[in-house]
């Protein structure tokens, strides 16, 4: 998984961007305060289609990424299994860094 994209989500969420709990996550998404909701890939799929439904409702992006340890490490907390980000700048930073390396590509 990119380094890039959890520097990305730690920054966000040091910045306040960030929310998580699953009450929380679901808020931020009815409230449409959401720009992009995270899942991790081994979430359940009980798990997996409440989120995949509600986002598609309210028309909010959805990306699985990453496992629920790599999310929360991402954070600075423990497991989470969503976490919503509420500020479309990083929303599309986030988005475009998935599966980029963090560090420059060497062309040779």
């Amino acid at each position: 998984m990119s380094n890039l994209f959890y520097n990305r989500l730690g920054l966000a969420m040091r910045a306040g961007k960030v929310v998580h709990g699953e009450q929380a996550v679901l808020d931020a998404v009815r409230s449409q305060e959401a720009k992009l909701v995270l899942l991790a890939a081994d979430a359940s799929d009980n798990t997996r289609k409440k989120y995949a439904d509600k986002c598609s409702h309210y028309h909010i992006p959805l990306v699985e990424y990453g496992t629920r340890d790599e999310i929360g490490a991402g954070i600075g907390k423990e497991s989470r299994v969503a976490v919503a980000v509420t500020d479309s700048g990083f929303a599309r930073l986030l988005t475009e860094s998935q599966g980029k390396p963090a560090e420059v590509e060497r062309f040779e």
